[in-house]
């Protein structure tokens, strides 16, 4: 049985104090909820405090993105090696990345394996847009994200990334693709890919989240599907409470607790 993984995505939101006023109230009620992977993903400015405030936890620690050069003059960026050693994970391609900063998959490829070089387990997403998907190209479109995505990426090294499917419409907007839906795109398409790729046994043990207005209403609904192996979270993880409900729900749902 593939692990669970709910992964809070803070993006620009939460000041040093602010976040280590949140992480402090989940370490305790998400360290009673066990066979769920949980992981905060605050701005840079907090990683080095959240780090330190997170230390006898299970909760895992990323990084919202990262360049693919070791060092170098990209004023403004952060290599693998600033956040080796501090963080367990990084977000690699969130649709905001590639709508607002020019993020491509050829980019995208070059940050996973820098990302893999480095000890860091890549969430790399993939998704389309509310235009692609009322055109019916929302098959070809993610099917095309994800072989881009594992150019170049060995079966050994798929098998520790993680795939967010998250339809861009449906993100800061409320709206969620419907359960059913998430579902069949996760495990046609996404996994339906990956399992071109290196094999059905392997695209089996790969763990595939939903992203895209997860909130404590359809949480029940959306880990009742088989596909969908947890979240990457938005507005949901910024508050403790709604935060937790959603890893309380999961593990229920998921037969854990």
């Amino acid at each position: 049985m593939r692990t669970p993984f709910l992964a809070g995505n803070w993006k620009m939101h939460k000041t040093i104090p602010e976040a280590l006023e949140l992480v402090n109230a989940l370490k305790g009620p998400l360290g009673e909820i066990k066979g769920v992977k949980k992981a905060v993903c605050p701005s840079f400015v907090a990683l080095a405090p959240v780090a330190e405030a997170l230390k006898g936890s299970d909760i895992l620690l990323g990084a919202q993105n990262m360049y693919w050069e070791e060092e170098g003059a990209y004023t403004g960026e952060v290599s693998p090696l600033m956040l080796k050693g501090l963080c367990d994970l990084v977000i690699i391609g969130h649709s905001e990345r590639r709508q607002y900063f020019g993020e491509t998959d050829e980019t995208v490829n070059k940050k996973i394996k820098a990302a893999l070089a480095h000890g860091l387990d890549p969430i790399v997403c993939v998704g389309e847009s509310l235009e692609q998907n009322r055109a019916g190209e929302t098959e070809s479109f993610v099917g095309s994200q994800v072989r881009a995505a594992f150019e170049g990426i060995t079966a050994e090294q798929a098998k520790g990334i993680v795939v967010a499917y998250e339809p861009i419409w449906a993100i800061g907007t409320g709206i969620a693709a419907t359960p059913e839906e998430a579902n069949r795109i996760i495990g046609e398409v996404v996994r339906g890919t990956l399992a071109e790729l290196y094999g059905d046994e392997i695209a089996q043990q790969m763990i595939i989240q939903y992203g895209g207005s997860i909130k404590p209403a359809n949480v029940e609904a959306l880990m009742s599907q088989p596909e969908i192996d947890g979240g990457l979270v938005g507005g949901a993880s910024l508050k403790a409470g709604d935060f937790i409900t959603l890893v309380e729900v999961t593990a229920r749902v998921k037969g854990l607790a």
